[in-house]
């Protein structure tokens, strides 16, 4: 199984998310709830954690966190690891506690955090656990309402002034607790829930500079795509030849069959295309014929350096 993207950067906002393995409680007592609690506050004092909303169900958890130092991997082995050694100790039991590495989901906060808030508290009242979201103590709601003692390792102040500076808390609990439908209902609802919530310029500034690698395999899946026009535009600039020859169908080894062989190898790669979808806008006979063509310039480029070179270059244009 490919292991899940991780983003990080100073001032980095996160939802992280957690459950039990085999759908299993990790919280069964109080007490253990308390001691993950203490577990924020440690994590606040000895990594700069920065904790501004939470809810804590009997089988996962939801967290929002900003590292300021870009460490949420240090963060986050020190939660998990930490209170799996406590909860073992405490049910007198061995072996892991949760389904797999934790699941974290880089946001635009100034977009995003009243909902992603609003989300992360409405858990409870959505679970049919309470009927009111303030009867819930084991989230961070009753703390944004007044209706609990703060702590000083929660910031509420980002959120709350998102909504307004005057009556913040009462607006809040207008926000969170009104019946309109939150909109980020439909991206958590998906079978793949995107690793970054944000608009496309937003993915763009912090996947640039990313390159690919087998340990993060989903940054193909969140980097918008270049399409068509983009790949035509950077071969025929770089070849410096007319767009009209990246649609002729010519033989023989010189740039033109260069540029358009490379026009197609990057509609696979970069765009992610279909061989199908290559055939027909190429204007070949078959996927087969649009596989093969692809397959020559791929091996072209691993045997010649100077069509590497050309591949690279056209590739810092389309992928900043």
């Amino acid at each position: 199984m490919s292991r899940p993207l991780r983003i990080e950067y100073p001032g980095a906002w996160y939802h992280v998310m957690n459950r039990g393995a085999g759908q299993k409680n990790i919280f069964k007592t109080n007490q253990q709830r308390e001691y993950f609690l203490s577990l924020l506050s440690d994590t606040s004092e000895r990594f700069n954690a920065q904790w501004h909303a939470y809810c804590l169900m009997d089988n996962h958890y939801h967290l929002m966190v900003r590292t300021p130092e870009g460490n949420l991997q240090r963060i986050m082995r020190h939660v998990n690891g930490v209170y799996t050694q406590y909860f073992n100790r405490t049910e007198k039991q061995d072996g892991a506690l949760f389904r797999g590495r934790y699941k974290s989901i880089l946001v635009d906060a100034e977009t995003y955090w009243l909902n992603l808030s609003r989300y992360i508290h409405c858990n409870p009242l959505e679970a049919n656990m309470v009927d009111s979201l303030s009867e819930y103590p084991w989230s961070s709601y009753p703390v944004y309402i007044g209706e609990a003692d703060a702590f000083s390792w929660l910031h509420t102040h980002y959120i709350l002034s998102a909504i307004g500076e005057k009556k913040s808390v009462e607006k809040y609990k207008v926000f969170v607790e009104g019946s309109e439908n939150n909109p980020l209902n439909a991206f958590y609802e998906k079978a793949y829930i995107n690793p970054v919530l944000g608009d496309v310029k937003y993915k763009k500034r912090v996947l640039s500079g990313l390159s690919e690698s087998i340990d993060l395999p989903d940054i193909n899946r969140v980097k918008p795509r270049p399409d068509l026009d983009d790949i035509v535009k950077a071969v025929t600039d770089y070849y410096r030849v007319e767009e009209s020859v990246i649609w002729q169908s010519r033989r023989g080894y010189r740039v033109i069959s260069h540029a358009r062989l490379m026009t197609m190898y990057l509609c696979q790669r970069v765009a992610g295309m279909k061989l199908k979808m290559i055939a027909e806008i190429f204007g070949l006979s078959s996927y087969a014929s649009a596989s093969s063509s692809i397959r020559l310039i791929r091996g072209r480029i691993e045997k010649e350096n100077e069509l590497e070179s050309d591949l690279k270059s056209i590739l810092l244009v389309l992928t900043p």
